[in-house]
């Protein structure tokens, strides 16, 4: 089975116990924590990931490091993780949580391009128009390209909308030069 895969199913049912705590968000948050904890932490990267030191060992470690500031279910799925040999997959356990609460709240990342910066009100306007688009509370990642000239490229999944300046200008060439050939 792939990692992917793997992280996905525990994800599920880390949501399964964030729903039972009424705590979604506050779960995500926190799990991001402890993923940055593992990625950025060579110690704590090298310590998880040693076969010589026993699971026994990486548990009580685990509690002493989170236990005050973690949820006890959430810590006990932590070290039921170390149980099962998948404490390296904590990352990805990470994002196919934060992927799966967000659909489950209906909520849609979307890459958004500009041509110059916007405003706090544009891009409010922004998501609002593209939640009323698709139908799904859209969060805007908004990126500046002075290249596009102007307008709006949204790229959610597998999906692009250009609604650019260069796109229509290529486009208009395009149909200008057909005309004379």
């Amino acid at each position: 089975m792939r990692d992917t895969t793997i992280a996905r199913n525990y994800a599920e049912a880390l949501l399964a116990l964030a729903r039972k705590a009424n705590a979604l968000d506050n779960w995500g948050a926190t799990m991001l924590a402890v993923s940055d904890a593992v990625t950025t932490d060579q110690r704590l990267t090298n310590f998880l990931a040693a076969p010589q030191v026993a699971a026994s060992d990486k548990k009580k470690v685990l509690a002493k490091a989170f236990g005050p500031v973690l949820p006890r279910t959430l810590l006990l799925f932590l070290q039921k993780l170390i149980d099962n040999r998948r404490q390296m997959l904590i990352p990805e356990i990470a994002v196919e949580y934060a992927n799966l609460v967000d659909e489950t709240e209906g909520r849609l990342h979307a890459q958004v391009t500009v041509a110059r910066e916007t405003s706090d009100a544009d891009r409010a306007a922004i998501a609002r128009q593209l939640s009323d688009r698709l139908g799904k509370t859209v969060v805007p990642h908004v990126n500046v390209n002075p290249a596009i000239l102007g307008g709006v490229i949204v790229k959610f999944g597998d999906t692009v909308m250009d609604g650019s300046v260069r796109k229509r200008l290529n486009t208009l060439r395009s149909k200008l030069t057909a005309g004379i050939r």
